[in-house]
């Protein structure tokens, strides 16, 4: 008999059964529940990734799972009640100050403090309702694309966008970008690096690079190597171990480690949050 007694819940159970995916090729627009269609862009076929079905089927692969976890209250308590700081965090370093927001809602002005010019790429649908906060963010003749490589993640986004005005829609793969050289203002990657491997997570981010125009900005919000004190770090290196096993590379190494050579230097800011388990990271070209 096998031994098991160093392998993660992930391991022994396997994937849940789901359908064969086979490569995207369909160019039809996602219709949301109210009918409206989201525009798309054509783009060559992809297959999902071996690691994304292998490891991380639980969490958005299968579509019980994107039921199960497409619950606002859920995602704040994953992230143990920082979901809405960090969502505001993201949204603000988007945005250019000095437009006028709409009002916001109590507690959430830094998501007023402009809007959110030009063309930005959001790369990875997000649990949530962060896309749906930068549709409402975006300057006027703005646009936002968000990629995906899982059809099962752009059909849950566009139940939640009722508004469709300047939002795209876009399968595809985030190390291997089906878009021009230098066309975003802005690029956000919201809690996606930590679940790629090394060499998908380099490939990605020189992506995100590559199609950031001169002056443009890439935001990343992830997570950090907590302070020696942090009362969660035995927790979540359980939580890594057992589920998330390429997380721990952003607490043996900074992302920008992970980035490719840039000449001129890139201009980086950063800015840890809940004693520096989770940064918000923004690079300027």
């Amino acid at each position: 008999m096998p031994d098991t007694s160093s392998r993660s819940p992930v391991e022994l159970l396997g994937p849940a059964p789901i359908a064969p995916i086979s490569p995207i090729v369909s160019m039809a627009p996602i219709a949301s529940k109210a009918g409206a269609t989201h525009a798309q862009l054509p783009r060559p076929p992809s297959r999902v990734p071996h690691y994304l079905q292998q490891v991380y089927w639980w969490a958005y692969v299968h579509p019980r799972a994107v039921r199960f976890f497409e619950r606002g209250w859920l995602v704040n308590a994953i992230l143990f009640g920082n979901y809405t700081r960090l969502r505001q965090a993201a949204i603000a370093a988007m945005a250019k100050p000095g437009e006028p927001g709409e009002p916001g809602e109590p507690g959430e002005a830094g998501e007023q403090e402009g809007r959110i010019p030009g063309r930005s790429l959001q790369v990875a649908c997000v649990y949530g309702d962060l896309t749906p906060r930068l549709h409402k963010a975006l300057a006027p003749g703005a646009q936002l694309d968000v990629l995906d490589i899982l059809p099962v993640q752009l059909d849950n986004l566009a139940n939640k966008l009722p508004q469709l005005e300047g939002v795209h829609l876009l399968p595809g793969d985030s190390s291997a970008l089906p878009m021009a050289d230098a066309c975003y203002e802005q690029v956000l990657m919201f809690f996606l690096l930590h679940e790629q491997p090394e060499a998908v997570r380099r490939a990605t981010l020189a992506q995100a690079l590559r199609v950031l125009k001169p002056g443009g900005k890439l935001v990343i919000v992830d997570y950090h190597r907590p302070a020696a004190w942090h009362p969660l770090r035995p927790l979540m290196r359980l939580v890594f171990k057992w589920l998330e096993p390429f997380a721990m590379d952003l607490w043996r190494h900074e992302v920008t480690s992970f980035l490719p050579a840039q000449d001129p230097p890139l201009k980086v800011e950063q800015q840890l949050y809940f004693g520096g388990l989770y940064q918000k990271l923004v690079l300027r070209r």
